[in-house]
Order: structure tokens, then sequence, then C-alpha cells
């Protein structure tokens, strides 16, 4: 069987971009070095507002997809988009990720803080003052 034009150029081609795209990778930092640059400024870059998961998709050149609670307006009161303004609304309370649909603020050591697909930040006595309840999980560790 004969190779067609067609399929010549198509190989042609992808070998290319294999090639070209080989030194790129090779300068792309890894996931571990971001982390450890995470580590090493994590306030300063969290006092800019990024999360570790923008931080780290930046410092590999990664293109950030939106997710939803990024992307959404806070639907209550006392509610704030990014951690930054809610920081700068109660200097002297915790922040916390409330989350509408279970009622439930989230810390943020927790894997869902900022994470769920409806969401926003919040002061945590606003948020206790709302209705808003801790993890059953961490409400027992706590005792």
């Amino acid at each position: 069987m004969k190779p067609t034009f067609t399929a010549v150029v198509a190989c042609a081609a992808l070998a290319g971009l294999v090639g070209l795209s080989q030194p790129a990778t090779a300068q792309q930092k890894t996931v571990r070095q971001c982390n450890d640059e995470w580590a090493a400024n994590k306030a300063s870059i969290q006092a800019s507002g990024k999360t570790k998961r923008v931080f780290v998709a930046e410092c590999r050149g990664v293109p950030v997809v939106a997710r939803a609670p990024a992307a959404a307006a806070p639907a209550g009161k006392d509610q704030y988009t990014t951690e930054a303004e809610a920081k700068a609304s109660c200097p002297a309370d915790t922040v916390v990720w409330v989350n509408p649909r279970s009622m439930v603020y989230h810390l943020s050591d927790s894997r869902n803080y900022g994470q769920t697909k409806q969401g926003a930040y919040m002061c945590e006595k606003d948020s206790v003052g709302a209705g808003f309840h801790p993890p059953k999980s961490a409400a027992r560790t706590a005792t």
C-alpha cells in the first residue's frame, strides 16, 4: 500500500511540531519548583489575590481556565469575590469560603477553600451570623 500525499504531509507536520515543542518543555518549571516558590512567598502571593492553583499554573506557563467560584459574583451580604477583598474588609477576623448550597464554611487549610462550584469569601463572624457552619468533620476535631 502506497502512502498518500496527505499522509506524508501530516507525518512531516507532526514530526515538526514534536521537534519544536521539546525545547519549550525543557525550560518549563516543574510543579515541585513552583510549589517551592509558593511556599517561600505564600503571604505576598495570596495578598495579591492569587490562589495556589493560579500561581502554579502561571509559574509553569500553563493557561488557567477560570472555575465557577472565580467567575461567579457573590450572592449575599458581606460576601466577596476575591480573598483579598475579604481580608481588606475584615483584617481582625478569619476569612472563610462559604458554600451557599450546603451552608458550610471552609477555612483556608481545607481542600474545599475557594473550590466549590458556588460560593464566596466572607469574614468568619459574618458567615456564622448568616447561618453558615463549619464542616461536621472540623466540628468533631475541634472538641
